[in-house]
């Protein structure tokens, strides 16, 4: 096993900058998983690691070796896909076996490799089946136990669950997170959903426009985000900002009234965003809180997700349980929510949190 270091990572694509400056520390045998939207910068630091990209600045060391100038296949790194990348005309013993085979490593020790991938991997009765008889969750653990067999200091995973479908993308969280506890082995995962990251993750490092926004723990993440992009992209549904105008040090005014803020120890900006999320709004009777009218209303099973309208034409969205009375489209309500629960970032452009 070992950990990762990258410093001052650049790359450009010809006159493109598309990282800038990447500063990223990953523990030996922790589950780092890069997040954002496409075009971030995430894959490619990904593959910056797994030497299929080479650096334009900086220093990415492995362990405690530099590998600026190090081939891919001796980085220790093994990389799982986002397309199972599986060789059809090859049983999935044969696929699982084909690396080691190029290593010239002997008969028996392919063997063991193979049998303990397809024991931990659960693959077992499938050894013999060739990929085209496979469902898509069996070529994906035949894909990881790819990787598995190599016994990598570090395991690369690139968008591996973007092919399933929803069920079988649970279950394949599932199985990575115990794979992880089983195997105790870096892991950097690389996923535009945040569900992903924020089950998977020891920490989640969020990509924005080649730069590193935030990195840190899920729930610090969620509970207490550095700006509005990474408030905006971890949890779901996401949380709502609303236009507000500083009115005292513990009072802001949106449009449908007045709502409570943590007391602020500084003067805060005229203008700031109130940043509230879905599962921390109560929802009352007209008059009781800030004016909204319902819009829609979406059963989900377990929970109501409430569409509500501002006075201002801006949206809120409010998460109910299922049992709640549903509430008449249409109708005006009144929506409370509790200062501890507010978020406030800065109006420009880059959003930054105020404490």
């Amino acid at each position: 096993m070992a950990g990762l270091a990258l410093r001052g990572i650049e790359k450009t694509f010809g006159a493109v900058p598309v990282l800038h400056g990447i500063d990223l520390d990953i523990e030996d045998g922790e589950f780092m998983v890069f997040v954002g939207p496409s075009g971030c910068g995430k894959s490619t630091t990904l593959r910056i690691i797994a030497g299929l990209e080479d650096l334009s600045a900086g220093t990415l060391s492995i362990g405690k070796q530099a590998m600026n100038d190090v081939p891919a296949a001796q980085r220790g790194v093994a990389m799982v896909f986002q397309s199972y990348a599986l060789y059809p005309h090859m049983t999935v013993r044969e696929n699982l076996a084909f690396a080691l085979k190029l290593a010239r490593r002997s008969r028996a020790d392919i063997g063991a490799a193979v049998n303990r991938a397809a024991r931990i991997l659960q693959i077992e009765p499938l050894l013999e089946r060739k990929p085209g008889a496979l469902s898509g969750g069996q070529r994906q653990r035949v894909a990881i136990g790819r990787a598995i067999v190599r016994q990598p200091s570090v395991f690369l995973f690139d968008e591996p669950l973007s092919n399933l479908d929803a069920a079988l993308r649970v279950q394949m969280r599932t199985e990575l997170a115990r794979l992880h506890r089983e195997l105790g082995t870096t892991m950097v995962y690389v996923t535009h959903d945040q569900v992903e990251a924020m089950t998977l993750g020891h920490r989640i490092a969020v990509f924005n426009g080649g730069r590193i926004e935030q990195c840190g723990a899920p729930l610090s993440l969620y509970d207490k985000p550095a700006s509005r992009f990474v408030a905006g992209f971890i949890g779901s549904p996401a949380m709502n900002f609303l236009r507000a105008r500083s009115t005292a040090p513990d009072t802001v005014q949106v449009a449908g009234g007045l709502l409570q803020v943590p007391t602020a120890p500084s003067p805060r900006p005229p203008e700031v965003i109130v940043g509230v999320r879905p599962e921390h709004l109560n929802l009352g009777p007209a008059g009781s809180g800030i004016a909204c009218n319902v819009e829609i209303v979406e059963h989900l099973g377990g929970e109501q997700i409430v569409h509500l309208a501002l006075t201002s034409g801006e949206p809120l969205l409010l998460r109910l349980p299922a049992e709640h009375a549903r509430p008449q489209i249409g109708s005006a309500v009144g929506v409370r929510v509790h200062p501890s629960r507010i978020h406030l970032f800065e109006a420009d452009a880059v959003g930054n949190r105020i404490d």
